[in-house]
């Protein structure tokens, strides 16, 4: 065998390394601390009575996806929709980790939200757009529900679909934006998605980034909106960006809602900036005092009218 095939040809740490032979290696510590990266089984939450279950978005391309439902009051309730997408560069992460699953059981809990998290296949083995034409094809999987009559019982029961928002941290925000834009290009039917919901967007900027250049070297609308012209389309009326003090997307975060302000979407653009505190923050330390008021914050995002 040849050793020179086992030789590394690119590495962009903490994330991912390729070797000469094409075989792509994750770094097993990326959600290392305190078991942030296995993955949780489905069933109720007993502290918040949060029931979840997973279900196959598209058995061609094994996309699938992990739903969390609040506490049921009666079997007439409906809960406001949240499409979420995970962060991790677009390369590491799934709803299934610990990391994600117990944010997104937070998230369903205190804002009283039906929330449902895609499990997008992964670059660099499926290059972008893969992430995006997967989360795409998951939204109007999703939406073919908004009649009652879709494949999955919990969706037609429980989801209002005349109150649904698409959402995102990191990788996820950016996918979620594309998301809420080719809804309106396309004209998708059935849900009335009100807004958008951004952590910690990651766009690109000004400075080169290396492992984007690696895994998508095309600078297009994917990364940069502002070159986008379905942009003025993005559907809801209203968009939240949350950022962190200490993140190095910051600039990024700030940049995308001067895009948006200067663009001729009709919407309106809220920013949320915790002190302080890093890239996903929240995830790492879900304990951090700085969580509560950007959970509010989401959380008043989603109830107002």
């Amino acid at each position: 065998m040849d050793s020179s095939n086992h030789e590394t040809t690119h590495e962009f740490p903490p994330y991912f390394k390729v070797y000469k032979d094409g075989r792509i290696e994750r770094y097993p510590d990326r959600f290392g601390k305190e078991g942030q990266g296995l993955d949780v089984p489905t069933g109720v939450d007993s502290k918040t009575g949060v029931q979840t279950k997973d279900v196959v978005v598209s058995p061609e391309s094994g996309v699938s996806a992990r739903l969390f439902i609040p506490k049921i009051n009666g079997p007439d309730q409906k809960f406001p929709l949240v499409v979420h997408f995970h962060g991790g560069g677009f390369c590491t992460g799934s709803p299934f980790m610990k990391i994600f699953h117990n944010f997104l059981v937070s998230l369903a809990s205190e804002a009283n939200v039906f929330v449902i998290s895609v499990d997008y296949r992964l670059a660099p083995d499926h290059p972008l757009p893969v992430a995006h034409e997967d989360s795409w094809a998951a939204m109007q999987w999703i939406s073919a529900h908004s009649n009652g009559q879709g494949p999955e019982p919990w969706l037609n029961q429980y989801a209002d679909f005349g109150r649904v928002f698409v959402a995102g941290e990191s990788a996820g925000a950016n996918i979620a934006h594309y998301v809420a834009v080719q809804a309106g290009a396309t004209g998708l039917a059935g849900p009335n998605v009100i807004g958008s919901i951004l952590v910690h967007p990651y766009f690109g900027g000004k400075e080169p980034d290396k492992m984007i250049d690696y895994m998508y070297p095309t600078k297009d609308r994917i990364m940069y909106p502002e070159v986008d012209p379905n942009l003025s389309k993005m559907v809801g009326k209203k968009v939240l960006v949350c950022v962190a003090e200490k993140d190095w997307l910051k600039d990024n975060g700030v940049g995308y809602c001067e895009t948006l302000r200067k663009s001729r979407w009709n919407g309106s653009v809220g920013y949320f900036e915790s002190e302080e505190v890093g890239h996903a923050f929240f995830l790492w330390n879900p304990s951090s005092d700085k969580v509560v008021p950007l959970m509010k914050a989401m959380i008043d995002f989603i109830n107002q009218n």
